[in-house]
């Protein structure tokens, strides 16, 4: 075996031991979960996570129902979706196709930073400044609602939308630029008719990663939406998602506790939304990139 062949396979080998360890830390999580979650299988019953209230501290009974948490997250998520996917594929269409060279190095760098500030700072921006000027423009008692949470979502999202999407409209091949051209088609009809759909399957994966962080966010929403556990679909009214609701209790909660063990069903639940999220992502890229 010559020195290359080998160098090759050593490689080849390390890469396979890092994706094996990637699915060995996933399933090491998979296992952790089920393991503190198992107990409320029997006592008291599955049947609980169904309900509509969430009171995990009470004198009289103690009720586990994972209605609440799913709307608000549900609710936050759809509705920080829709604001940051028109944003951010507009902007990373202006930054890629009709931004000039000057201002692309200017307006780039300002939005991967915007990406990099950390969420309890745009968490105490949402608290101190969001949260009035909804009350205010709303004319709502409180401005900690989910509307609240999904525009300062949004903005979290929108600089990895805006980041992934820009890379993958410019590597669309230039000549497609210059056939549509050719043809008659003006730059604003080559830029939609012709590159965006070319690149359509990098801004799906961008779309769906500024999801995956809507998702996955904790601080954000725990600062700006209330933390009110009732079952609603009002973007005017406060609201608890399942990652808030595991940060704000998993520190005071008893070890071993029915509560305890209901907050890691809330963690099962939160990363099988996540598994889900993946499995379509990748199935919707699948299907663009066959056509």
């Amino acid at each position: 075996m010559t020195r290359r062949s080998l160098k090759e396979s050593s490689i080849k080998y390390v890469l396979m031991a890092s994706s094996a360890m990637c699915i060995v830390i996933v399933l090491v999580i998979f296992i952790f979960l089920f393991k503190e979650a198992a107990p409320f299988v029997q006592e008291p019953g599955l049947s609980h996570l169904a309900g509509t209230r969430w009171v995990p501290v009470s004198f009289q009974r103690q009720q586990f129902g994972l209605g609440p948490l799913l709307s608000g997250s549900l609710l936050v998520t759809l509705l920080a979706t829709l604001l940051a996917i028109p944003f951010g594929v507009c902007g990373a269409v202006y930054i890629a196709e009709l931004a000039g060279p000057t201002e692309r190095e200017i307006l780039k760098p300002f939005i991967e930073l915007l990406a990099a500030i950390p969420s309890v700072v745009l968490g105490f921006f949402g608290l101190v400044v969001l949260a009035p000027l909804v009350k205010a423009v709303f004319h709502l008692d409180t401005g900690l609602t989910a509307l609240t949470g999904a525009l300062l979502l949004a903005l979290m999202a929108i600089p990895t939308i805006i980041s992934i999407s820009e890379d993958a409209i410019r590597s669309v091949p230039r000549s497609y630029r210059e056939a549509s051209m050719a043809l008659g088609a003006s730059e604003i009809q080559t830029v939609w008719k012709v590159t965006v759909p070319a690149a359509l399957s990098g801004i799906v994966a961008a779309v769906m990663l500024g999801m995956g962080r809507v998702i996955g966010e904790t601080m954000a929403v725990l600062m700006v939406t209330g933390n009110a556990a009732i079952v609603t679909l009002s973007p005017f009214e406060s609201v608890r998602t399942m990652t808030a609701t595991v940060a704000a209790e998993m520190g005071e909660v008893t070890y071993g506790s029915t509560h305890y063990q209901a907050l890691f069903w809330v963690g099962i639940v939160l990363l099988l939304a996540t598994f889900v999220l993946n499995a379509i992502a990748q199935r919707v890229l699948r299907r663009y990139q066959r056509s």
